[in-house]
């Protein structure tokens, strides 16, 4: 049996965007005491202040953070075109996921737990260096690989993004780094409209960035077999020191965002196969984020069947 840890942040219940898709009930239905029941061998573990942000810093431009900071500080907000909503309380949130996220890489490196995840929000893969996008503040799993190469010394890492939306952020902060392997399967065309096979990276980081577009309505079952067939040997070729999973469950079959027909049995499968390849090639060492997923049910759900798998 794995040691699961499990990150919540009660700051992802200040992070008041109102009605819309990605709002606070998404924290509420992720809560220690509704999760850990269902999967009692979790370890529901307290998080630290680590300066997140300084970490931010890591990764974005000094002057989207104080634009952030000062948006949410002057109350309700959009912080892009129009679908990054935010209020008083979510640059504080934005800060608390972070804090999960290196909370997560010190316990895991330290040996507490063998793998991780972090239901915080909001979600952090569309994040730009300079600018919020898609419901995201910051690049949480960006910064997250930032600490583990910088704090701890870990520098192949690979990332993997099955959220429904391509992680077009992440993709942007690694695209010329060959340190940093970055993998997504996504709904395509669908936003942000990124994406696309032929992007592989540039530079150092050619053939570092493997986008893996998928059609509105694909069966389940070829959607696994292409994440089995390209996605598992490709993160082998890399030989990463710790895999971070960008875990968007807005590809399920009941998700209002998304296309695709992925199950809870599903994304069981995909994390069983990436569990099996961080034991293999690094130790187990595995840290899971939320990213997307607006059907409540069916984050509940999924997430549950997620940590089942990471705790077995």
């Amino acid at each position: 049996m794995s040691r699961t840890a499990y990150f919540w942040t009660p700051e992802s219940l200040m992070h008041d965007n109102g009605q819309h898709v990605e709002n606070m009930e998404r924290a509420r239905r992720l809560t220690p005491e509704r999760i850990l029941p269902q999967v009692p061998s979790l370890r529901g573990m307290e998080i630290t202040p680590h300066d997140a942000s300084e970490w931010v810093l890591r990764v974005h431009e000094e002057s989207h953070h104080r634009f952030v900071r000062e948006a949410c500080a002057g109350g309700r907000c959009i912080l892009d075109g129009g679908d990054t909503l935010a209020g008083p309380g979510s640059y504080e949130a934005a800060l608390a996921s972070v804090d999960a996220a290196l909370s997560a890489a010190d316990a895991l490196v330290a040996g507490e737990v063998d793998n991780a995840f972090c239901a915080a929000r909001p979600p952090g893969h569309h994040a730009l260096p300079f600018q919020s996008m898609g419901f995201c503040l910051f690049a949480t799993a960006s910064i997250l690989v930032r600490y583990l190469q910088e704090k701890h010394g870990l520098q192949k890492i690979a990332v993997v993004d099955w959220d429904v939306h391509h992680g077009n952020g992440t993709q942007d902060i690694f695209w010329r780094d060959p340190d940093v392997f970055f993998v997504s399967l996504h709904q395509h065309p669908h936003y942000p409209g990124t994406g696309l096979a032929g992007e592989t990276g540039e530079g150092a980081g050619e053939g570092k960035t493997l986008n893996i577009p998928v059609a509105a309505g694909t069966p389940e079952e070829s959607y696994l077999a292409k994440f089995q067939e390209s996605v598992v040997s490709a993160i082998e070729a890399h030989g990463p020191e710790a895999i971070v999973v960008s875990a968007g469950f807005d590809a399920h079959r009941d998700d209002p965002l998304g296309g695709l027909m992925i199950t809870e049995a599903g994304f069981a499968r995909m994390t069983g196969w990436v569990k099996t390849l961080a034991e293999s090639l690094c130790e187990g060492r595995l840290i899971c984020l939320l990213e997307g997923g607006y059907n409540l049910d069916a984050l509940e759900r999924s997430v549950v069947a997620h940590l089942r798998e990471l705790s077995a």
